[in-house]
């Protein structure tokens, strides 16, 4: 009977947390509000008044440049009345940030700095009034937010890789082309665990086998996942895989062994990037129900005007854009799954390293994680009186056999 941790480990997480409201109510409130946010890349703010906007379950974000140089972030909301003050995933709203209510107006460093009819509004302390910030961290020129504290810092968190990600010098990166948006008829867990799957890629992934061969490695820290594959010298069959095999050019800022190579980093716990020798892309898995996941996703570039890099730049854009197809065939086969009552758990290998260091985390934040089937409905109601069972204790099942 299992009744350890090692014992859990080797089971995957349970199908109803895959689609069940309680429990997604209790992600948002446990795992997002704490969790850190990709908004954009300094570069894509790179004048005053110029901002990026982030919506994300209820809230909205505005991350701007002041006259002083400094990037801010702030809720996207006026302290008069609530009205939203910048539209948009981008743009530029000049020295000052008026609201088209009742004109409230602000300094690029979030000031209340004027307002109609002052005089109708005793006593009013314009320093308590300015916009609300929300915390921020700038790391490797990327401005990610949260709401509230708990997690250690991007920086520590993406700390065991720093070294790898400081060979991309991604202060300089650039936005190419727009944030995009992908919707997904599936819960988020499902994008975050098909992401750091490596058993899938040699099945489900041919093309990517064909430029990896069965040389796909991933390892899982506390924080962040890696998954890593170096391009092959043998010709793909595909025509663009193996023209991207041929033009990928030379880029002098990285070593050798980086010249071909593609690495995937997972960030706890929605947040991923595909560092490429031609790009950087940028995803989030944004939840927007228990079944439904909208995928953010930016793509970053160091300026290169070669015509071998444009077109590795397509050609990547072709291959990946055929991967995601696949993955999401996939995910959508696993959340139809998720909802037989044939499927609780399943046994895991002791090579799926990151879906263990997954499943750790999210049994260590959300008891109810350990139970294989749902609890009577107003579970989480009651788990607010009542402190949930040790995991031991809870219902089990494992190859067909119920404990209690």
């Amino acid at each position: 009977m299992p009744t350890t941790q090692t014992d859990e480990d080797g089971f995957s997480l349970p199908a109803w947390i895959y689609r069940d409201p309680e429990f997604f109510e209790l992600e948002k409130q446990l795992i997002f509000r704490q969790a850190w946010q990709l908004v954009c890349h300094q570069n894509d703010v790179p004048k005053p008044g110029d901002y990026h906007s982030f919506e994300f379950m209820g809230e909205s974000i505005i991350t701007l440049r002041g006259d002083d140089g400094q990037i801010r972030s702030f809720h996207n909301a006026c302290r008069h009345r609530a009205a939203r003050l910048l539209d948009g995933s981008k743009g530029q709203c000049g020295r000052r940030i008026t609201c088209p209510y009742h004109a409230w107006t602000y300094g690029l460093d979030g000031r209340l700095v004027a307002i109609p009819q002052k005089e109708a509004f005793k006593g009013l302390d314009f320093g308590r009034h300015g916009l609300v910030a929300v915390e921020q961290e700038i790391y490797f020129g990327f401005v990610f937010i949260r709401f509230e504290p708990g997690l250690p810092s991007v920086k520590e968190m993406a700390g065991p890789y720093a070294h790898e990600l400081a060979a991309y010098k991604m202060e300089e990166l650039v936005p190419n082309g727009r944030v995009t948006f992908r919707p997904r008829m599936v819960n988020w867990k499902n994008v975050a665990d098909n992401y750091s799957d490596g058993l899938h890629i040699n099945v489900a992934h041919p093309g990517l086998t064909r430029l990896f061969g069965r040389g796909y490695g991933i390892e899982a820290k506390p924080w962040i996942d890696k998954m890593w594959g170096a391009l092959r010298d043998i010709p793909s069959s595909n025509w663009s895989e193996r023209l991207y095999q041929k033009y990928l050019p030379r880029v002098d800022y990285l070593s050798e062994d980086r010249q071909r190579l593609w690495t995937y980093f997972k960030l706890w716990p929605n947040v991923a990037f595909d560092i490429y020798p031609d790009q950087i892309d940028f995803m989030q898995f944004l939840p927007v129900s228990p079944t439904e996941t909208l995928v953010r996703e930016i793509a970053y570039v160091h300026p290169d005007s070669r015509r071998e890099m444009k077109a590795s730049r397509y050609l990547n854009w072709r291959i990946n854009r055929r991967v995601s197809l696949e993955d999401k065939s996939l995910i959508e086969r696993v959340q139809s799954g998720m909802g037989t009552s044939g499927y609780t758990v399943g046994p895991l290998s002791d090579g799926e390293v990151c879906l263990r260091s997954f499943g750790r985390r999210m049994r260590s934040l959300i008891p109810e994680t350990s139970l294989h089937r749902a609890p009577p409905r107003g579970w989480s109601l009651r788990r607010e009186q009542t402190p949930a069972a040790p995991a031991a204790h809870q219902e089990k099942q494992h190859a067909g056999i119920h404990t209690v």
